[in-house]
């Protein structure tokens, strides 16, 4: 186990980012097709294919997903990763045709001081093609992929992974890009909220302040009165070795939201797009009560922790006036 989303055997992950642009792409590539659902709570989405991924629709196994800074610019970052599945003879087979299933979420990185003059055609394809070519079982965490241009309300955003296993063995881990409209850390201290789910002092060991003043507690959010519905988002992948449904899948995301409550504060608002995905490799047989329950309260403390990784693991943009990364605050 390395603490990673590619420790869930068959998953691998690659990004590609520009610095100028101060922007990039995440790809989440499965060797197999995997059942798959999704789970959205923020109440400014931005997704890709959707609507496939709704428990009434047919297709029940996807082959990648793509994470995009960009805003709605970079829901073309998909296709990127589906043109590299294409060359692979990757997809959905319907008779003669073959058809990668990627389904993807952006995040609002444009007001970020980075270079977002980019002429007729926004690089976020390009970026997508590169990141899927590039996806392996190492991978960096913090200001990288899709995770270059996040932004929190008081800290430099970024990416972060995280796993775990149930007492029985199996497997949970999640990835999350966090450019949340709130807070990850309490107050104005190095506290992380998700702090009591830290493992081996992953995000710095400061553990919560011994007491919660009502500054602490008071609403900082990006832009302050000025946010707005598109500033933000937090994206998230979770998978598991185990085998599910895609009921099964679904029901796992929405647990691991959980993970978010834990970890972001505010969360979930008006000016979010947050979104899990949540995808089985399908490997190990669990109770569909009992083992679905542990299987997504791991899957929610993973969630949490992997959201405080990104934002320890994060350095600033080289741009004037960026928030500066929790390591430039507090070492």
């Amino acid at each position: 186990m390395h603490n990673l989303l590619t420790d869930i055997a068959g998953v691998r992950v690659g990004h590609a980012d520009d610095a100028e642009l101060a922007s990039g792409v995440t790809a989440v590539v499965f060797d197999r097709p995997a059942v798959a659902a999704m789970d959205v709570r923020g109440g400014a989405p931005g997704t890709r294919e959707g609507g496939l991924l709704d428990l009434v629709n047919m297709v029940e196994r996807i082959d990648a997903i793509a994470l995009s800074g960009g805003s709605a610019f970079g829901l073309e970052a998909g296709g990127g990763v589906q043109a590299w599945l294409a060359e692979q003879g990757r997809g959905f087979q319907a008779r003669s045709a073959i058809v990668p299933i990627v389904p993807g979420a952006i995040c609002f990185d444009l007001l970020n001081g980075g270079n977002k003059k980019w002429g007729r055609f926004a690089p976020y394809r390009d970026l997508g093609y590169v990141a899927a070519a590039a996806a392996g079982t190492s991978f960096a965490l913090g200001s990288v992929g899709a995770g270059l241009g996040a932004n929190t309300a008081n800290l430099k955003g970024g990416l972060g992974s995280a796993s775990a296993q149930t007492p029985d063995g199996v497997k949970v881990a999640a990835l999350a890009v966090v450019n949340a409209v709130g807070t990850v850390t309490v107050g104005d201290g190095p506290w992380f909220w998700a702090a009591p789910f830290e493992v081996d002092d992953e995000y710095g060991g400061r553990g919560l302040p011994a007491a919660f003043t009502p500054d602490m507690l008071k609403m900082r959010v990006k832009g302050g009165p000025a946010a707005t519905p598109s500033e933000n988002t937090t994206l998230a992948v979770v998978v598991t070795d185990a085998v599910l449904t895609k009921n099964q899948a679904k029901r796992l995301a929405m647990m691991a939201q959980t993970g978010f409550a834990r970890a972001i504060y505010p969360v979930h608002a008006p000016t979010d797009g947050d979104v899990v995905f949540a995808a089985s490799t399908g490997g190990r047989q669990i109770d569909p009560l009992i083992g679905l329950t542990e299987l997504g309260m791991v899957a929610a403390n993973v969630m949490a922790r992997a959201i405080a990784r990104g934002i320890y693991a994060a350095t600033a943009l080289a741009v004037p006036g960026a928030l500066p990364s929790w390591r430039d605050r507090f070492g």
